[in-house]
This record gives C-alpha cells, structure tokens and sequence, in this order.
C-alpha cells in the first residue's frame, strides 16, 4: 500500500472497449470510476492487459494497430514516456512489396503487471481514465478491449491534493 493512502476494497477488475469510428481513425473511450472527490477517494492501478484487434494484411502495405491506456484525455495514442500513460500496446505486420502476401508480424506492449519491486503501476486521482487507439495502413474499423486491475484507496488531504493537482497539470 502506498504512504498516505488506505485501502478500501478488494482488488476490482474494470473491462473496457474501444472501436475506431474508420479505418485508422483515431478514437478515444473514457471510463468512468466513480470515484468520490469528497472522500479523497482514488484508484491504485496494479496491471492493465490490453488486447488489440490484429491488423490487417493489405499487400504491399505496412499495418499497424496502436493502443495506450491514461489517467488523463489524450488527442492520440501515448507511449510510456507520457507520465499519465499506465501501459499500451502495438501490433504491426511490415509487408513485402509484390504480388504476394508475404510480411513479418511484430508485437510491442508495455508489461502487463509492475515488475516484482512494485507496488503499484498508477495512481489516478481523478473520476475517469481513458483509452485511446488508432490503426494505420488497414482496410477496416480496428477495437481494443482490455481490463484494468486495482483497487480504490483513500487519501490524506495533502496527498489527495498533491495526486490531483499532478494529474490534472500533466495533461
């Protein structure tokens, strides 16, 4: 348990899902945690899995699928040097040029779970967190779903202000 923080519940799984509105279309979902202001109420993150549809196979073409997921909202996919992105993932296939369907797949995603050393990957202070995906070079709509693991704590007023204030100056 971090300093300054009490547990209030068990760990909670949340599911979530996004779908791109077009092929390659930026699309962003929000959640909502229903976290309570008045009781300094936050969210410990402790892993996030995200699955994102494969890409497709256009010959000739690089494909990709990305996917992060924030504390805060983004106008694109984050990677992990964005301090309100907890974890995101990329699936690509880098096509050879021709007639023929060849190509290599590659896969990318942050851990699933802190390293053993962790106590936590995140905290989110505020009432929602936000998963953004966009796919690149495809022929149809891509999704990503996923969970997020963790579990509401309460926070020392001064800690509270402090989590707050750093996610919302950060966005």
């Amino acid at each position: 348990m971090p300093k300054g923080l009490t547990g209030a519940t068990s760990v909670v799984a949340i599911g979530f899902d996004v779908t791109e509105s077009g092929p390659n279309t930026f699309a962003q979902g929000q959640v909502d945690l229903n976290l309570s202001a008045l009781d300094r109420e936050v969210f410990v993150v402790l892993a996030v899995d995200l699955d994102p549809s494969e890409p497709d196979v256009v010959l000739g073409t690089n494909t990709a699928v990305s996917a992060s997921l924030t504390s805060t909202s983004q106008t694109f996919v984050q990677n992990l040097s964005n301090a309100n992105c907890m974890a995101n993932a990329r699936l690509a296939i880098r096509a050879a040029a021709g007639e023929t369907a060849a190509g290599a797949p590659f896969s990318r995603s942050s851990s699933e779970s802190p390293a053993s050393m962790l106590d936590y990957l995140g905290i989110i202070a505020t009432n929602d967190f936000f998963v953004q995906i966009e796919g690149s070079g495809n022929t149809n709509a891509k999704k990503i779903s996923g969970k997020m693991y963790g579990y509401r704590a309460t926070a020392s007023a001064d800690i509270y202000a402090a989590l707050v204030q750093s996610e919302v100056l950060s966005a």
